[in-house]
């Protein structure tokens, strides 16, 4: 977070804040779109009861730390993004448990599991290191780029390693005790998300669809596992306490299976004007030879 925050500036972050457009779109279909998607599949599928619980809890929950990465990768806007991460944060403490209430209102204590506490933290770790690295790009932007490469790196390096270990130690169990309806919702969920997101912010005219797509697909699993944790015990939750591994997986590979696919169109786009430019350098280079043959 503190390398991303090198990436931001205050200038920018100040003209989203007074022209809030983008973060309002985003954070409106963070809370609508999400839930609904849960509660629409929970239902078309035939959930049960707990089922349904979890798959809505994951719906709810606010944008994650991953969609600042996936916007760096999708050469988003990085200011907008991590904004609008920090704003359906900070909202997330009220519309949770609202939304909560509202959808799945007869479970018990359920409105009032939302970890409060835990939602603050993510707050803190989101707003002080992004602090950290917009002070380093506004005093000594020299060392931004350094910083920049050298944590997004690491990051690279220790999430390459936990994906293995995961992976290695539970990864076929997961699947083998999740049923295929959970599976199929965690598939869908994500991408129906990230393609709302982008046709959404493409309605409205914004120039920062893959940065709103990419805000509005990505949840704070973290905060999912802890109301699962608080809300009920072991023995009822059971192997529904795997679901959000499941979802953050298909999150992570959808998101990367996007990435990839605007790289290349990306060279694509590039390559005839790449091609074109060429051409025209090589008519200056043929026409400057010509005429100095010619004086000669």
């Amino acid at each position: 977070m503190v390398s991303l925050g090198c990436t931001m500036e205050i200038s920018k972050i100040k003209n989203y804040l007074i022209r809030p457009k983008g973060v309002a779109i985003a954070v409106v279909a963070q809370f609508g779109i999400m839930p609904l998607t849960a509660f629409s599949l929970a239902k078309l599928l035939q959930l049960g009861p707990m089922e349904s619980v979890t798959v809505f809890i994951c719906g709810c929950c606010p944008g994650g730390n991953l969609s600042n990465i996936f916007s760096l990768a999708l050469q988003g806007d990085m200011d907008l993004s991590i904004v609008i991460t920090t704003c359906s944060t900070v909202l997330a403490l009220g519309m949770m448990p609202l939304l909560i209430y509202l959808y799945c209102h007869g479970f018990s204590n359920l409105e009032s599991a939302v970890p409060f506490t835990g939602i603050t933290v993510a707050l803190i770790l989101i707003l002080v290191p992004c602090g950290i690295g917009i002070l380093i790009n506004y005093r000594v932007p020299q060392y931004s780029k350094i910083i920049t490469k050298v944590g997004l790196t690491i990051m690279l390096i220790c999430f390459v390693v936990i994906c293995i270990l995961v992976g290695v130690t539970d990864g076929v169990t997961i699947f083998k005790v999740t049923s295929s309806r959970l599976v199929a919702i965690a598939a869908l969920m994500p991408l129906n998300g990230y393609i709302c997101g982008y046709i959404l912010s493409t309605f409205f005219r914004l120039n920062m669809s893959r940065t709103i797509a990419v805000e509005v697909g990505c949840q704070n699993i973290q905060l999912c596992v802890t109301i699962l944790k608080v809300a009920f015990p072991a023995e009822l939750i059971g192997r529904l306490y795997l679901f959000p591994v499941i979802y953050i997986v298909f999150q992570i590979v959808e998101a990367i299976f996007f990435i990839i696919l605007f790289r290349c169109l990306q060279r694509l786009r590039s390559s005839p004007k790449e091609t074109n430019v060429y051409r025209a350098e090589e008519r200056v280079a043929e026409e400057t030879n010509g005429s100095s043959n010619s004086d000669i």
